[in-house]
């Protein structure tokens, strides 16, 4: 039996009894992608844990973390296992972890060793979960169900899980084409227009169906999937199913307050799963002052530059030199931050009790 939506009230309670969650969205600077976050032979409790106790000294107490199906497809048990470690190494940490489980964006995803990283391209091997020809055979769907409903299962009542992100950026599959040359570029674009139609009504009836897989586990998190652009019908379907309202912020401060103006409207709590664009003047300068000040949680775009190379912005091309200023994270691989400044206006910002 799948249950309701949480009400208003509920979602609010829920949020009042909780601290103001502010983190990042992370991968550890050894993995390119979820996949290699995860995997057996790759996972890196070390840098995660050395990682993740340099995000609670800049203040942060939660992250944003994505899984993929097919971890659960080729190891179940041991995924599992693997994520509990996660949740293990950040709870040391005082870190809380916001679960996504789709995720339309970026490159088609691969089981076994995953692929290097393409020089000065931003997420060149980020794996969509699940892949198109798994997304448009709903044959194959009742995996992705037994997937869901184990994951959530077994972390149904955990604490150190604040929230399950149930599909990112449903129906955005144009990333692949952002750093082709442009004449690639246009003829990439095309073709995903054409597929488009086919894709997106099965991302949206996909995320109907997980929504209702993960409320009849019934768990004691609230569930939410963040609107990323201007599509109304889009958005209206998100914001109706989730119990926090969620959403993306690259753009300018003067559009973080519009947008938040608007979604103010549902009376339920806030959040901000991304954000981070030093290029548009989306700065945590610009940005954490007003999530504080309205109690929004945020999640900013990275934290350690490393293999999925996110300094580089959506369309830098392939070879290009260190970018200036970076698109996101914000620390180096030792550590060092990437702006002093900056490390030192979020230690003030969001300095611990």
């Amino acid at each position: 039996m799948s249950h309701a939506r949480w009400s208003a009230a509920r979602a609010n309670a829920w949020a009042a009894a909780r601290p103001w969650y502010v983190g990042c969205n992370f991968l550890p600077s050894t993995a390119i992608n979820q996949i290699e976050m995860f995997a057996a032979d790759s996972f890196d409790a070390m840098t995660i844990d050395r990682e993740l106790g340099w995000a609670a000294a800049l203040g942060f107490n939660a992250v944003r973390v994505y899984l993929h199906d097919l971890l659960w497809t080729e190891d179940a048990e041991g995924f599992l296992g693997r994520l509990d470690a996660f949740l293990h190494i950040a709870d040391r940490h005082g870190i809380a972890a916001l679960v996504v489980l789709f995720d339309d964006c970026w490159h088609e995803p691969r089981a076994g060793r995953q692929p290097d990283p393409v020089p000065g391209v931003h997420n060149s091997g980020w794996a969509r979960s699940p892949g198109r020809d798994t997304l448009l055979d709903r044959g194959r769907w009742p995996v992705l169900e037994a997937y869901v409903t184990a994951v959530v299962r077994r972390f149904a009542d955990d604490r150190r899980i604040i929230g399950w992100d149930v599909y990112n950026e449903c129906t955005n599959i144009y990333m692949p084409a952002m750093a082709l040359p442009r004449a690639e570029r246009k003829l990439a674009m095309a073709e995903l227009m054409r597929d488009r139609p086919a894709q997106s009504d099965a991302a949206i009836a996909l995320l109907h169906a997980a929504f209702g897989w993960v409320r009849t586990v019934d768990p004691s998190q609230p569930l939410t999937a963040g609107s990323w652009h201007e599509d109304e019908g889009l958005n209206a379907t998100l914001h109706g199913l989730s119990d926090i309202i969620s959403f993306h912020n690259y753009k300018p401060v003067e559009t973080l307050e519009a947008e938040l103006a608007r979604l103010k409207a549902f009376g339920r709590p806030l959040w901000c799963t991304e954000y981070l664009n030093r290029r548009e003047n989306c700065l945590f300068e610009t940005h954490l002052p007003l999530f504080h000040r309205e109690r929004v949680g945020c999640w900013n775009w990275g934290l350690v530059d490393g293999r999925s190379q996110t300094k580089y912005a959506w369309s830098d091309p392939a070879g290009g030199p260190e970018p200036d200023p970076w698109f996101h994270d914000i620390l180096h691989a030792n550590g060092a931050p990437y702006r002093d400044d900056e490390a030192a206006f979020l230690k003030a910002t969001l300095r611990r009790p």
